[in-house]
């Protein structure tokens, strides 16, 4: 009796997989604050040295609690009904948070750090305990209730970060979000309570597939309204018309590479996983990667559309390449979690990049940002060519495998 009380809010076995309008509404308060993430990456642009490394560490510190935010969200819309009012509410307030972290964002790292720390643990805090409370005495209710003590625990470093001296604020929140990304891995362990790995979570894994391969949507939205904006507020010349041409074709590759074909059979993977929360726990890291490779090339568009032919600087080839890098890296990663082998055609765009590296770092912006879509272009071309003629592949994910079995306590 005790386990029918509060097991309305969850999944339903029929439920769709689609994501709700309600979900698709929060993601909004995410393009704001990716658009903040990448502003303060391209602040960096004229940086150099331990300048340059403790800025972009500033930036993927913040990138990285609001990424927290968003993927707990996605999984709680993955195991809970979103139709429920108490889960709407929840994503509501989650999305109201997220919007004060998104508009402090530029500044809080400064002055605005207490307001982002506030609404960062209203989330970790607040949101787990009030699914506790609704899910009464069902068992699984002792998986938010961890969330909650680990977050209380790493707590007193955000708000010691926010209230005590600048040059401690960095440390502090590194250590603070270290703490809450082992939390994460370790599936938030207590004494004689155990743990709650995310991996034997029970999920709807085609919703988790389907807001991943939103968020991605979303990223490269993003990089689409920059190419947009600093064109149109850029003094026009055919050169910055020929940057943006080139910045808009890098966006479309990257498009093209990641729904070919393991982006496109995400939610397929999902559905043949015995235990797709394994596979969504690995995927989820992925897609990490992926987002945060796209607003680091965005920046790269930002500064090539700029100053297509001048000076180029060293932190300039930390986005222009560095992102497209970060970008294969994370695809070979998918092709594995999906099809259970490497790309060569990844590979081989790595290599490519790599060896241009040094050239590029005395040549024109331009100059980088045509070979970056050029090497793109080759690493669709190629995965093109492979499958010319092939019967139409399905997913062999080596991830996910085998049933769950463990107690609604833990799952």
């Amino acid at each position: 009796m005790a386990a029918g009380r509060g097991a309305e809010l969850l999944r339903p076995p029929v439920s769709s997989g689609r994501a709700t309008f309600l979900e698709l509404f929060f993601d909004l308060a995410f393009v704001v604050a990716l658009t903040r993430v990448s502003q303060r990456f391209a602040g960096l642009g004229d940086d150099t040295g331990w300048a340059l490394v403790t800025g972009f560490g500033r930036t993927l510190l913040l990138f990285l609690a609001l990424w927290l935010i968003w993927s707990h969200t996605a999984w709680i819309t993955s195991r809970y009904e979103p139709e429920q009012p108490i889960i709407q509410a929840v994503v509501v307030g989650t999305m109201f948070a997220s919007l004060i972290m998104a508009v402090t964002l530029p500044r809080a790292m400064e002055e605005r750090a207490l307001p982002f720390a506030v609404a960062y643990l209203m989330v970790m805090v607040v949101r787990p305990l009030v699914v506790a409370i609704a899910l009464r005495g069902h068992p699984r209710r002792l998986v938010p209730f961890r969330l909650v003590v680990w977050a209380l625990a790493s707590a007193p470093l955000w708000l010691a970060g926010a209230l005590g001296p600048d040059h401690l604020r960095l440390p502090l929140w590194v250590v603070a979000l270290a703490v809450d990304y082992l939390a994460w891995t370790l599936g938030w362990p207590l004494p004689w309570v155990g743990v709650a790995k995310v991996g034997r979570w029970r999920i709807a894994g085609t919703h988790l597939a389907d807001r991943h391969q939103q968020m991605f949507l979303i990223a490269l939205g993003e990089s689409i309204l920059v190419i947009g904006v600093v064109f149109s507020g850029a003094d026009y010349s055919p050169e910055r018309a020929a940057a943006f041409a080139v910045a808009f074709a890098t966006s479309a590759l990257l498009w093209r590479i990641y729904f070919y074909r393991a982006g496109l059979l995400l939610t397929e993977a999902f559905n043949r996983a015995g235990m797709p929360g394994r596979l969504g726990a690995v995927s989820e890291r992925t897609h990490l990667l992926i987002v945060l490779s796209v607003l680091v090339t965005a920046v790269g568009y930002e500064l090539v559309i700029d100053h297509p032919f001048g000076q180029p600087r060293p932190g300039w080839l930390l986005f222009l390449v560095g992102g497209p890098m970060l970008f294969l890296v994370a695809r070979v990663r998918l092709q594995y979690e999906i099809f259970g082998r490497v790309s060569h055609s990844h590979l081989i765009g790595l290599v490519a990049l790599l060896l241009c590296t040094p050239a590029l770092a005395r040549g024109a912006p331009m100059v980088g940002l045509s070979v970056v879509a050029a090497v793109l272009a080759l690493v669709a071309l190629l995965d093109a060519l492979r499958r010319w003629g092939q019967p139409t592949e399905i997913s062999a994910s080596p991830i996910g495998g085998g049933t769950s079995d463990v107690g609604d306590s833990e799952a």
